[in-house]
């Protein structure tokens, strides 16, 4: 167990980025979120909205459980009394330590807001933050504290986006779209103010960082200004072509059905 939460340092080498280790862990931990996404979704798919919103209520529990125990462990296990500054919760996929509580908890326009957002990034966090984070993998062991409980809360994103869809919670009503880029917008504005004050990473808004952001940085050659700004429009860009395939989707099947 000392060696699992890694109190003293861990002994084992990391197996690596893309190393078989990596991949059949995060194969077999994103398989279990779909199987879980669509079973649990089809199984409330005909309940109140109520009794489908206690998965969700669950869900953002976990979460903000599974997250926080690890930021405890981390900074436990630290010499660096403000090594908290390091784990504020402003990566992509820390959204979800906010949006599955809104989504959970809220009502009206921002709850429909928090659904959509959670279907239109959830799935891209979870394959994102296992087969591609190359930071985490090359530098713990697999089977660790901080790819596990990473995997956790990635994999409960992703179930979270399938549960919404298959459980027919979604709404993606056009009059939401701006809530949906006012939180993005909001968020990158966060994390790379931090960036600056703290000398880091967040949202990867600097670097890549061993990541598939690192593509993003060699198109424009680490440009300091660039590189943050096309980060961002990346996420723009994700969100408007997210929903015009939704909308195209939606609008066949209305056709088609008509």
């Amino acid at each position: 167990m000392k060696e699992f939460f890694g109190f003293g340092g861990y002994t084992r080498e990391p197996e690596g980025y893309f190393s078989a280790e990596h991949l059949i862990f995060v194969s077999s931990v994103m398989a279990l979120m779909i199987a879980a996404g669509v079973i649990v979704g089809l199984r409330y798919r005909n309940r109140t909205e109520r009794e489908k919103n206690r998965v969700l209520i669950v869900s953002a529990i976990l979460i903000d459980v599974i997250e926080i125990a690890k930021i405890v462990i981390v900074c436990v296990r630290s010499s660096d009394p403000l090594g908290w500054l390091y784990m504020l919760p402003l990566f992509l996929c820390s959204i979800f330590l906010i949006a599955l509580p809104l989504a959970a908890f809220s009502h009206g326009r921002l709850k429909e807001a928090s659904l959509d957002f959670i279907f239109i990034f959830g799935l891209l966090i979870a394959f994102l933050g296992t087969y591609g984070a190359g930071n985490n993998y090359a530098s713990y062991p697999v089977i660790s504290v901080d790819n596990v409980a990473s995997a956790l809360t990635h994999a409960i994103s992703g179930f979270a986006a399938l549960y919404i869809a298959v459980s027919r919670m979604l709404s993606m009503k056009r009059k939401n779209i701006h809530i949906t880029f006012l939180i993005i917008t909001g968020f990158c504005a966060a994390a790379y103010t931090a960036d600056r004050i703290l000398d880091y990473n967040y949202m990867f808004m600097i670097r890549g960082d061993g990541t598939p952001y690192d593509i993003v940085y060699g198109w424009v050659n680490g440009n300091p200004v660039l590189y943050p700004i096309a980060v961002y429009l990346l996420f723009i860009l994700y969100i408007a072509g997210f929903y015009g395939v939704f909308y195209l989707i939606r609008r066949a099947k209305n056709r088609k059905n008509a």
